[in-house]
């Protein structure tokens, strides 16, 4: 069989009868404004809205930023992205606790007044136990009341040698979230009792301080309880959560792993700030964020960065405020503790009519 000359090939490319043409595209716009990138793509009903409207991850990816906001506007959505993270780490000296918000990041606000509650989880060497430790120093700056409780007995309970209200004792900590709770319908009571009191504003409107419960360790003292006492602590944890943002209660709950076991009855739903602090699973992140969530998850070996929601429903990359070498949480603390109970003392001599 003699081969087929190559002039008179099978296969021979014919001329495409019709060209395709681009007819329309949409209209994207970017604008570069104070180190953010807002990107706003016009929504028109056509074929590819659905794409338009789900790009944070191809923009976080191909762009090398991060989503900080999301906002469906009348015939556009606008994406602000956020490039270099890292360079908006702060301090420990510049984290600030004034008008309801806590300051974490240069352009990371945490407004408590509003979006109550934190949940803050993070495995070992993950930067948690000094997350913990910035926000309780940041809170000694303004008249907050803390209670701290550690049922490890590790470095939270520590404090209790230069401060108030810290505990590690089982049933101290009981105790402790009850008197918490109880302290938290008082009050409520004496707001709508106040000369001043005004329907739709809150503890701050009346001049009176916000007080935390900051518990740390939370799953593993719930696996300490039995069955009753941790449905009862279940029970009043789910209270401070539903009513204490307009007397003031917040709590600062952190854990290795947020389990559903111990966050029952929707009270996770409840914690607006929420931080992942270090190497975390997938699995995790779920319990975190919730199930439902699609972002895409990347691990960098630097300490105290992790991901976070402040309440918008917009995870992105966090980094804890940097704490100097040589920066004894103890001594500053403890420092803060006795000028604030000196000030009291000066008060209450004051009205006493002594010097």
């Amino acid at each position: 069989m003699k081969p087929i000359p190559y002039k008179t090939a099978v296969f021979t490319d014919l001329q495409s009868r019709s060209r395709e043409k681009i007819v329309w595209f949409p209209k994207i716009y970017y604008q570069m404004e104070k180190g953010l990138l807002h990107i706003r793509c016009e929504i028109t009903l056509g074929k590819y809205q659905d794409q338009l409207l789900r790009l944070e991850d191809k923009l976080e990816s191909g762009l090398y930023c991060e989503l900080t906001d999301k906002t469906l506007h009348d015939g556009y959505i606008e994406y602000t992205l956020l490039y270099d993270m890292i360079a908006n780490r702060i301090t420990i000296d510049e984290v600030r606790a004034e008008n309801g918000c806590l300051r974490l990041m240069k352009n990371l606000v945490w407004e408590y007044d509003a979006l109550p509650h934190a949940l803050i989880a993070g495995g070992t060497g993950g930067g948690k136990t000094y997350f913990l430790l910035t926000l309780i120093e940041a809170l000694l700056h303004t008249n907050a009341v803390l209670y701290i409780l550690d049922p490890k007995n590790s470095d939270l309970a520590d404090l209790g040698t230069v401060m108030p209200n810290v505990y590690h004792i089982k049933e101290e900590m009981i105790d402790c979230v009850n008197a918490f709770y109880e302290g938290m319908v008082q009050r409520s009571e004496q707001m709508k009792r106040h000369p001043n009191y005004k329907t739709g504003e809150n503890y701050a409107y009346l001049g009176l301080p916000p007080c935390f419960l900051i518990f740390d360790e939370y799953v593993a003292f719930f696996e300490m309880l039995g069955t009753k006492e941790s449905v009862n602590l279940l029970s009043q944890l789910k209270k401070i959560v539903m009513l204490g943002r307009q007397a003031g209660y917040f709590l600062i709950v952190a854990c290795q792993r947020p389990d559903a076991k111990y966050f029952s009855d929707g009270i996770r739903d409840n914690f607006n700030f929420r931080v992942g602090l270090g190497r975390i699973s997938e699995l995790g992140y779920g319990m975190l964020f919730g199930s439902d969530v699609k972002k895409q998850f990347f691990q960098k070996r630097i300490k105290g960065r992790g991901y976070c929601d402040v309440g918008t429903s917009v995870i992105s990359e966090f980094y804890t405020p940097l704490v100097p070498k040589g920066h004894d949480f103890l001594q500053t603390i403890g420092s803060l503790a006795q000028a604030r109970q000196d000030g009291t003392a000066t008060c209450e001599a004051k009205g006493d009519g002594t010097d």
